[in-house]
């Protein structure tokens, strides 16, 4: 069993109602390292509600989908300790969010079932060596699409679109953008996007690495950082938990598509997964799974991301 933190202890509290300063365009960046409450995997939970999507009668010749089909269930990379995204409900032990509503798609499309999933822990360091080592058939963890990683692993996707900004507290009127963390005690998580963007971006903020968001915002309510960086809709999940306490600065400074990592090579597992998503996108699936999740603190559900089926 993973520690619990105690920031993830108290995320069986999610607050839906935020103010309307938090009803913000979403889109997010993507890297929590996902190390957070529970066990290592957990079994996946049957959607509220009913999808349209249903079983694919035809199947084409992949190496990674013929693994699942003849396990009889997928194995599904995502983070435990995310609002909104992934999370893991500490009453019933199911893994709750967009992530996981998009796996559940997947499932449906691969089973005719949602529940044909083992949800494994994934941190942001780790999602590229489980996927290389077969530890997971998928990553889907808000999951930033860049051309670093498409040399160790492919992509299918986006699915979302992402912007990084900052999170400081209620009464921070000093840090309004990223210019403004220079000097600043940033904290953000280690081997993600985010770091990599803050670097770039604040070249002389005093960055704190952790493994997970949940830390970040700890470190900040208890005042040893002035300020935490990643996707605004990973924030926005953790807003919920502090929502008089903490608040969002509302300045995107970056695009990032999130994406489904897979093994590198195997093309038409890709196109299969791509396919999916754009069944989902044009049938009203995706809409659901956002209204479901995202969509609780922020009801305006976004365009759909073109998808990108690039050549590997």
């Amino acid at each position: 069993m993973f520690r619990r933190s105690r920031l993830s202890a108290r995320l069986s509290s999610v607050t839906v109602g935020l103010a309307a300063a938090l009803a913000l365009t979403l889109a997010a960046c993507g890297d929590d390292d996902g190390s957070g409450p529970g066990p290592a995997a957990a079994s996946g939970a049957t959607p509220a509600g009913g999808y349209k999507l249903t079983q694919a009668t035809d199947f084409p010749a992949s190496p990674t989908l013929d693994k699942i089909r003849q396990r009889g269930e997928i194995i599904v990379g995502t983070k435990f300790d995310q609002p909104l995204f992934g999370l893991q409900n500490p009453t019933n032990d199911k893994i709750e969010g967009f992530d996981t509503e998009i796996a559940r798609l997947l499932s449906i499309r691969i089973f005719g079932s949602p529940d044909k999933i083992q949800f494994l822990q994934t941190v942001s360091k780790n999602r590229e060596p489980f996927i290389q080592q077969g530890k997971v058939d998928i990553v889907i963890a808000t999951y930033t699409i860049n051309d670093a990683r498409k040399k160790l692993v492919d992509f299918a996707g986006p699915y979302y679109t992402a912007g990084q900004d900052i999170m400081v507290k209620s009464d921070n009127t000093a840090i309004r953008g990223v210019a403004d963390l220079n000097g600043k005690k940033v904290c953000t998580v280690e081997g993600s996007t985010s770091e990599k963007n803050l670097r770039e971006k604040a070249p002389t903020a005093d960055v704190v690495l952790v493994d997970t968001y949940s830390s970040c915002a700890e470190q900040l309510i208890d005042g040893r950082v002035e300020a935490v960086t990643t996707d605004n809709v990973v924030l926005l999940g953790l807003i919920s938990q502090h929502k008089d306490d903490l608040k969002l600065v509302g300045t995107t400074f970056t695009t990032e598509p999130y994406g489904i990592g897979l093994t590198k090579g195997d093309d038409a597992f890709r196109t299969f997964v791509n396919d999916t998503l754009e069944e989902a996108y044009q049938n009203g699936d995706w809409a659901k799974a956002f209204q479901s999740t995202v969509g609780k603190v922020a009801p305006t559900v976004p365009t759909t991301p073109t998808i990108d089926r690039y050549t590997a």
